[in-house]
């Protein structure tokens, strides 16, 4: 039997979505604000010698400076005023859910409703604003080290942290505004766009790479890989654990009805992306500054370049054990809570059969949680971390890698079952508004055919 979401997909049209004013309006919303950003990118940080950067990206672009370019849409490249892209809102967004789960305060403002997430989302930002200024100061200064400031001093340091600190409060903002009245995640939407809009430029030099190289089975091993990897994710992020749910006969009034089953699914990855953006975050943090750096960093960042650059064991082994941790932690903090769950099923009537309601329901559904999790954390950890070794092993100039596969096909993913939510929405309305109309029609039709009567 088809799924309610395989059947409205099969019902929906061109002709239900030229009719969804609202959708329309939504979606060129979007549009309008990734094209703001898209064209924030290329609007450069004052008093940067371009020759200069140039000369440097193009040396860089072998190493990590390829991949954070990739993740800031380019603007770390041309050192835009979006250069520290939207990740110090995520390492902020870690750091907040972190304490959130540790401090008894941020805990019970969490279990505040409304007014609790709003008060959390603004300590996330001063978070924010906190880890730009000191992102941003440490990229000034390391301009300054490498030779690519006109007129080194606290003058350009000040334009350098008011420029990046604003750039990235500002795509805070777009992400914000996406979320609330456009289609998608919006902090999503600006990673992905970021991501699409370099993989132009990394497929010409992956191809132009090999076309040197004579490796034409290397290349076409690369696109199969990339091929089957996008098939995976999709089927993994479409897989899902049903439990059943059972919900006792109920009268109402004189009319008895008999109890109803139900399935309440859990994903295999319940976390989606968001662990591997933290896992990412959290290593691209120091190595940006070591990578600025160059030949002026000290014995630390050079031990943290050394033992935790793309490709070394140390690197891998961090990087699987962050998203392992992530996908756990946020999978129970954040989207799949048991005890909430438990207590709904209690508030509703409903149970799984065989297990009692309340602290035995919650502690079966982490059994089978924890259970489902293994796979799912394994999965993304063996998506991300495939590319990696790859690229480490036989030296692939290709950036396009397990995080970026993930990232792009779940936010289309999601954002193709908004569009849908959305679409279904207004199928509904427009038949609830016809069988109102269509009511009206006959009940007036009764008043002017009924006799009158003393």
């Amino acid at each position: 039997m088809a799924s309610a979401a395989e059947q409205m997909a099969a019902n929906l049209s061109w002709g239900a979505f030229s009719k969804a004013t609202e959708l329309r309006q939504r979606i060129w919303f979007t549009i309008g604000l990734l094209i703001i950003y898209r064209l924030g990118t290329y609007i450069p940080v004052p008093g940067i010698d371009g020759a200069a950067l140039r000369n440097f990206m193009d040396q860089a672009s072998a190493g990590i400076g390829g991949i954070l370019s990739m993740f800031t849409g380019g603007a770390l490249g041309r050192m835009g005023v979006f250069a520290l892209g939207i990740m110090p809102y995520i390492s902020a967004s870690i750091i907040v859910q972190l304490l959130a789960s540790m401090v008894p305060a941020l805990e019970q403002l969490k279990k505040e409703g409304e007014q609790g997430r709003k008060k959390i989302n603004q300590y996330t930002r001063y978070g924010t604003v906190a880890l730009a200024l000191f992102q941003a100061y440490g990229l000034a200064r390391s301009l300054e080290a490498g030779g690519l400031a006109h007129t080194p001093g606290v003058f350009f340091q000040a334009s350098v942290v008011i420029t990046l600190v604003g750039g990235t409060m500002f795509l805070m903002w777009l992400g914000e505004q996406i979320t609330a009245r456009g289609i998608g995640n919006g902090i999503s939407l600006i990673i992905f766009v970021g991501i699409v809009a370099e993989i132009p430029g990394e497929i010409a030099t992956f191809l132009a790479g090999g076309r040197a190289t004579n490796s034409t089975p290397v290349i076409l091993g690369v696109i199969a890989m990339v091929v089957v990897v996008i098939g995976f994710v999709v089927f993994m992020e479409r897989a899902l654990r049903k439990i059943r749910i059972q919900y006792p006969r109920r009268q109402v009034g004189m009319k008895v009805y008999d109890g109803q089953s139900s399935h309440l699914p859990i994903k295999v990855n319940p976390a989606g992306v968001i662990p591997a953006i933290f896992a990412s975050s959290l290593l691209l943090l120091p190595i940006t500054i070591s990578t600025f750096s160059g030949n002026e960093s000290g014995p630390i960042m050079s031990t943290l370049l050394a033992y935790f650059g793309p490709g070394q064991p140390l690197y891998l082994l961090f990087f699987a054990a962050m998203i392992i941790f992530f996908a756990y932690f946020y999978t129970q903090n954040v989207s799949f809570k048991t005890d909430d769950v438990s207590e709904n099923l209690k508030n509703q009537g409903g149970f799984i059969p065989g297990i009692r309601p309340g602290k035995k329901t919650e502690e079966y559904l982490d059994y089978v949680v924890n259970r489902v999790l293994v796979i799912g954390s394994g999965y993304l950890a063996a998506v991300c971390l495939l590319p990696e070794i790859l690229r480490s092993q036989w030296s692939v100039p290709f950036y396009f890698g397990g995080t970026s596969v993930l990232i792009v096909v779940s936010v289309t993913m999601d954002t193709i079952n908004q569009v849908q939510s959305h679409l279904l929405a207004h199928q509904y309305e427009g038949l609830i508004e016809k069988s109102q109309l269509r009511g009206k029609r006959k009940t007036g039709t009764k008043t002017r055919k009924a006799p009158s009567r003393r």
